[in-house]
């Protein structure tokens, strides 16, 4: 299900309006109530320092999160195309009627798993996931009477990694899932209010420009998160590298 982090570029702009109206609220405050008296300076700074490393380290903590996450889909990618690879090769183990029929199986699922990598449109996502799941069981099918009817040591070579074959899509899956959670997003942007808040009432008249330099750069910081964290939303996404690669090394065989 799509939400408004699957856009990077739309949570830009509704973080920056969001900060740029909490800093004007902020100055607004300080005009209509006063600045802040010289008694209280020491005591509003500390807290105001204390915000601001906050959301830094906040901040720092969703990067983390999300380039950890954009590693896991690149790993499970390239996990994805060995055991199609490998299971490739093991079709040989099988009869010579089941070898042809396995392989061509492979190249159906190989094709539509570097769909799923390069699609946004969610319907083609929902029949793909459905195409997927019938593919899953042919290819099953086409595999497990073979291998039972002479349950050798050998033929358990070609279950073990057809079995390796449909885990692996389950834990792509379970990765791009796998998402930073709504309530970090909005921990992260409740506590940038408050920091555009606090900065424009203590800013001064003269200093009034620099109340909008905080939204910009938090407002950037939560593109680059949203983006990294998108799994199809953005710019920055995971290429079927190796499944291409394995599909043009399929054909050429």
């Amino acid at each position: 299900m799509s939400s408004i982090f699957d856009s990077p570029f739309l949570v830009f702009i509704v973080s920056l309006i969001a900060q740029w109206f909490a800093a004007y609220a902020g100055d607004v405050l300080r005009r209509r109530r006063g600045a802040v008296s010289e008694d209280e300076r020491e005591d509003f700074n500390t807290v105001q320092t204390a915000i601001l490393t906050l959301l830094a380290l906040i901040i720092g903590f969703s990067f983390s999160m999300a380039v950890t996450r954009y590693d896991q889909r690149k790993n499970y990618e390239e996990a994805e195309a060995n055991a199609i690879g490998t299971e490739f090769v093991r079709a040989d183990l099988l009869p010579v009627e089941s070898t042809a029929s396995v392989r061509e199986l492979l190249r159906r699922y190989l094709d539509q798993r570097i769909t799923f990598y390069q699609t946004r449109d969610q319907r083609e996502i929902d029949r793909l996931d459905a195409d997927t799941e019938k593919l899953q069981a042919e290819l099953w099918s086409a595999i497990f009477p073979a291998a039972n009817a002479q349950p050798t040591a050998v033929r358990a070579l070609t279950i073990s990694g057809m079995n390796d074959v449909l885990n692996s899509q389950g834990y792509t899956q379970a990765a791009w899932w796998n998402r930073i959670p709504a309530a970090a997003w909005m921990l992260m942007g409740l506590i940038a209010i408050s920091c555009n808040l606090l900065i424009g009432y203590s800013e001064r008249r003269k200093a009034a420009r620099l109340i909008f330099v905080l939204p910009i750069i938090v407002s950037i910081s939560f593109l680059l998160i949203a983006d990294i964290d998108s799994p199809r939303g953005g710019i920055i996404r995971v290429l079927p590298q190796n499944l291409i690669a394995l599909s043009h090394s399929f054909k050429a065989q």
